[in-house]
């Protein structure tokens, strides 16, 4: 495709993103549908953490596109765009998990896609194996990050908890798989400015 075609398919994937109709693989639903009975309080809860896991799973798909719309090895490209599908799954399953829980999405998710995709751009015009380093130390990030949720939330919310633990197990995946393919480990100013950034889109998603 030429650069203008691109740039078109990249709108058109952000907007089905954003709104919620991007396609994922066929896995099902990790949570199994079945009743459940939560305070007002675990609820609460629950939608501040999803809100949070679903601005995450947004820029995810961002920072995957970014990559591999600049990427010039095929193989790498094809491993960032599978695994970005991956991700997909869990963009949704975040998004359902909300909308049970009567919650919403949060106001911020156009930005956090905007500024992740510039942000994979970014590293994936740094060669292979940075690129991969980026996707390896952001994935390490998110394992940490649903870790904490899954000390936070109530044991009774047992369908947040699966799918959540689904995700963790996709993430490590990830890592390790970005790291087999010749992933750099990323210098400790790097990994530090990953993580204030991410502490920034978390914080604010909780509440806006």
């Amino acid at each position: 495709m030429s650069f203008i075609d691109n740039i078109i398919n990249e709108f058109d994937i952000a907007l089905k993103t954003l709104s919620n109709k991007k396609s994922g693989t066929s896995r099902g639903y990790p949570a199994e549908e079945s009743p459940e009975n939560l305070t007002q309080e675990e609820k609460d809860l629950s939608i501040q953490l999803m809100r949070v896991n679903l601005a995450g799973e947004v820029a995810a798909q961002a920072l995957y596109r970014g990559q591999a719309m600049v990427c010039e090895d095929n193989e790498v490209k094809e491993h960032l765009i599978n695994a970005g599908l991956e991700e997909t799954d869990h963009l949704i399953w975040c998004k359902k998990r909300l909308d049970e829980l009567g919650g919403n999405g949060s106001l911020l998710n156009p930005i956090w896609y905007a500024g992740s995709f510039a942000l994979g751009a970014i590293f994936g015009s740094l060669g292979k194996q940075t690129s991969l380093g980026f996707v390896e130390e952001t994935e390490k990030q998110v394992v940490k990050h649903l870790e904490k949720h899954l000390e936070k939330i109530s044991q009774e919310d047992k369908k947040t908890i699966k799918i959540l633990e689904t995700m963790r197990a996709d993430e490590d995946q990830h890592a390790n798989e970005a790291s087999e393919s010749g992933g750099e480990e990323l210098k400790d100013y790097t990994k530090k400015f990953m993580s204030m950034t991410a502490k920034v889109m978390t914080s604010t998603s909780a509440h806006i």
